[in-house]
């Protein structure tokens, strides 16, 4: 007798956020997911009730990612807190993985309540973890806060932003905005930048 291999439930998950990131949340359809995974859909219910099940499991999986996993990757490999909030940024809004997905879910949560809880709370999060960095070497709490905020509002803006720069590039710009967002506050002697 030959032992069926079943797809495994993680195949079923990236495949449902890849289909996210390109489509939103209707191309999610267990049909073209077992498609594009090259199988019957019927592996699909064993590892899911139903449709809204995966859907759940896409969401806490993007969640982990884009909260926990990129802390854990951004406090290993160490650095000041200006460098970890710049490879907090760039681990996050990524061209590959995360930024599309991140977009989409932005885009979803427009639309349904439980997916905007959902990306609050991951907002939350990483917007805390921007108020420890920041903290390291800015220690006025409205500072702060408005610091964390506008790098936040950077971070997600380039992307959806279509405005020229008058001779240069996005890049350049991001980059000198990021600069400014980083920089020590004038008179601000209370914290250090070792974080």
């Amino acid at each position: 007798m030959v032992a069926v291999t079943r797809t495994p439930k993680a195949s079923w998950i990236e495949q449902g956020l890849r289909a996210l990131a390109s489509g939103g949340p209707d191309a999610v359809r267990v049909e073209a997911l077992a498609q594009s995974l090259g199988v019957t859909k019927g592996g699909f219910y064993g590892h899911f009730a139903d449709r809204n099940a995966l859907l759940r499991e896409m969401l806490d999986t993007w969640e982990h990612e884009c909260t926990f996993d990129v802390r854990e990757r951004v406090e290993r490999e160490g650095g000041d807190a200006r460098a970890k909030a710049r490879r907090a940024g760039v681990l996050t809004f990524s061209d590959d993985r995360l930024r599309p997905i991140d977009l989409a879910v932005r885009d979803w949560a427009r639309r349904d309540d439980e997916v905007a809880e959902r990306l609050r709370r991951v907002d939350n999060y990483r917007i805390g973890y921007l108020r420890e960095l920041l903290g390291t070497f800015c220690t006025d709490p409205d500072e702060i806060e408005a610091r964390s905020l506008m790098a936040f509002c950077l971070a997600v803006g380039k992307y959806v932003i279509a405005a020229e720069h008058e001779g240069r590039t996005r890049d350049e710009v991001v980059a000198r905005a990021s600069a400014i967002l980083l920089q020590q506050p004038p008179g601000d002697t209370g914290a250090t930048a070792t974080g």
